[in-house]
């Protein structure tokens, strides 16, 4: 009998957050995958960490950061490869994934090579957008208004169509490309309604105003929060 993949949606950051589904399935598991940046600790394992079994085998998946690479085809096939032979051998595998599996989780990459041969079983997890609002203490949407989720790395005129027909917006990925958008939402008249934090729900946790963020040191795991009545309760 074969084993079943366990694709786990670790949340935001906290760890408190991981749902109680996907701790109890990876306590359990003798094999734990997770990616990680070519160099450097896994963020995803970092979280689940404390719901981690000590004598687990554990598979790291190095993939590269970089846009232009990514998804990397070649990565994704090995750990599936690597993975289905845990499989075969009648070992479950938990698959860890920061935020929520199918909502740009790396996990989907392996989800699609694994899926059509093994059992896979994929538990939800709190997403950035959930943690960011809570945080901010600004309801994402409410009533009637439709919420549009926006990768940073739009171009330009992609991302102020979108935003100036929008009640709200989330904008992820921000990163690198932080000082565009700051300057996308001024001159769509925004900026005063949108709201940034970075690393939502980690010791690491910065609110910032908009226009005291450094364009430099904005990282990955960032986020603008914008909804164009100001607050989605008025």
């Amino acid at each position: 009998m074969s084993g079943t993949v366990y694709g786990i949606g670790v949340g935001p950051g906290d760890p408190e957050l991981m749902t109680l589904k996907g701790a109890r399935l990876l306590s359990a598991c003798p094999v734990i995958a997770y990616p990680a940046p070519e160099t450097g600790d896994s963020l995803a394992r970092r979280i689940a960490a404390p719901h981690m079994p000590g004598d687990a085998t554990e598979i790291i998946i190095r993939t590269p950061m970089s846009s232009d690479r990514f998804p990397a085809e070649e990565v994704y096939d090995r750990a599936a490869e690597e993975i289905g032979e845990h499989l075969a051998a009648g070992r479950d595998v938990a698959v860890l994934c920061e935020g929520d599996p199918f909502f740009y989780g790396s996990f989907m990459y392996l989800f699609a090579r694994l899926a059509e041969h093994w059992p896979v079983d994929v538990v939800p997890g709190v997403s950035s957008l959930m943690a960011c609002a809570a945080t901010l203490s600004a309801p994402l949407a409410a009533r009637n208004d439709v919420l549009t989720v926006l990768p940073a790395p739009l171009d330009d005129v992609i991302l102020a169509d979108r935003l100036a027909d929008c009640d709200a917006a989330a904008i992820i990925k921000v990163g690198r490309h932080f000082g565009r958008v700051r300057t996308l939402l001024n001159e769509l008249g925004l900026a005063e309604t949108a709201r940034y934090i970075e690393r939502a729900t980690m010791s690491e946790q910065r609110v910032v105003a908009l226009d005291e963020v450094d364009s430099d040191s904005v990282p990955y795991f960032s986020m603008v929060l914008v909804h164009t009545r100001g607050a989605a309760w008025s």
